[in-house]
């Protein structure tokens, strides 16, 4: 199984109860049945479970109370669908943690959520989170229709096709942003302390390369990673081979705008650079701690290298910009980057649905936490709306002229 950086330990008590619901629904439904469900318990799981469900001070058989009560009285029980029912029991149980990053996946999302990670879906080509309880714009993917049209980082997204979206989760938004090639979606911003505007984008198939490649002519080599996908390790590996061929002057790491993805990729992408060490450790709880260490591999070790950054630069891509950074490997340029310090590990249920639950926070080399708070570049660099309305790129023109030094 891939760990995301955005891994999956046994879940107690969480994982028990799923099985259960599952079952219980699947099987018989066990409706207004207490004494039944008890006895299905003790059978399958032990006394345990039944301790802990009396210590907690609640009773499983609510649950059925409440679907009989809303299949029995709702004024629309006729429209009432059972498997949606279900599945938003499940989304709440995983809402109920207040972590933006763990989520029940349905099928279909879940089916979704597999294409994104093989770099081929409908929509915008945006990937958005939750900062501060508001659905918010982590990075627009180069090239996208996001992209084309000036949306950004930080862009805070209060409505959706004139929807609101406050109360959405981020599963949600994404579901109404996405759709079939040629349709329009209208998001309502807000960036900074401007006005809210609106911004209609036309979605296409997007297709997204993660790693691209460039070596200018003044022997500087540019390796863009925009996602730490499928295909990820394989075009990283082509690129390091190049390098090895063409031996550049300096080497230019863009992540901007990269919202992450597998941690063992970014592992192996820092190990080109560090030889030995722990690229990443992650703390479970207070008392575990995990550490990733580099596969020694070191083959850019020697090539003057700097990494741009920005507020779109999450999860994975933090993990490798902190790691060359507190091995003094790389200079890293531009903007704090998004914050997101927790793992995720996503575990493939029995009817094709998904949980992804955070396990862990990671932690940088030298011990730094950035949850929240990000990673700050080497050398500050912003990039303007002017800049983009201009093509402008001064983070790179920075990069530049440290790497011709």
């Amino acid at each position: 199984m891939n760990i995301f950086a955005t891994n999956f330990k046994k879940s107690g008590l969480i994982a028990i109860f799923l099985i259960l619901l599952l079952g219980a629904f699947w099987f018989g439904r066990y409706v207004g049945r207490a004494s039944q469900l008890a006895d299905d318990l003790s059978l399958n799981y032990g006394t345990d479970v039944l301790a802990d469900e009396q210590a907690a001070g609640f009773d499983l058989s609510l649950y059925w109370e409440v679907w009989d009560a809303l299949k029995r009285d709702h004024v629309e029980k006729n429209k009432i669908d059972d498997k949606a029912m279900f599945y938003g029991s499940l989304k709440g149980l995983a809402a109920s943690l207040d972590d933006p990053y763990t989520t029940f996946m349905t099928p279909e999302e879940s089916q979704e959520f597999t294409a994104d990670l093989a770099g081929t879906f409908e929509g915008i080509g945006a990937e958005i989170g939750m900062r501060q309880e508001v659905i918010t714009v982590i990075a627009p993917l180069d090239g996208t229709p996001a992209h084309k049209s000036g949306l950004l980082a930080g862009d805070q997204i209060y409505a959706i096709d004139n929807e609101s979206t406050i109360g959405l989760t981020v599963d949600e938004a994404v579901k109404k942003i996405r759709g079939p090639k040629g349709t329009d979606v209208i998001l309502t911003i807000i960036r900074g302390q401007e006005k809210p505007r609106d911004i209609t984008i036309t979605r296409e198939v997007i297709v997204i390369k993660s790693v691209t490649t460039e070596l200018r002519s003044d022997g500087i080599y540019i390796i863009k990673v925009s996602n730490f996908n499928d295909d990820t390790l394989e075009l990283f590996n082509q690129a390091v081979n190049t390098a090895l061929l063409k031996n550049p002057q300096g080497i230019i790491l863009d992540l901007r705008n990269n919202p992450g993805g597998y941690l063992d990729t970014a592992v192996a992408l820092a190990s080109e650079w560090i030889d030995a060490g722990p690229v990443v450790a992650e703390q479970f709880g207070e008392n575990k701690r995990e550490e990733y260490p580099s596969n020694g591999r070191a083959r850019l070790e020697n090539y003057p290298t700097v990494v741009l950054i920005n507020g779109g630069s999450a999860s994975a891509s933090e993990i490798l910009a902190g790691a060359l950074r507190d091995y003094k490997k790389a200079t890293l340029i531009g903007e704090t980057t998004f914050g997101k310090g927790s793992v995720q590990t996503l575990r493939n249920l029995s009817d094709g649905s998904a949980l992804k639950i955070t396990i862990a926070k990671w932690l940088t080399p030298a011990g730094d936490f950035i949850n929240d708070k990000g990673i700050e570049p080497n050398i500050k660099v912003e990039m303007t709306q002017e800049d983009f309305d201009k093509d402008r790129d001064p983070q790179f023109d920075k990069a530049l002229e440290i790497l011709q030094k």
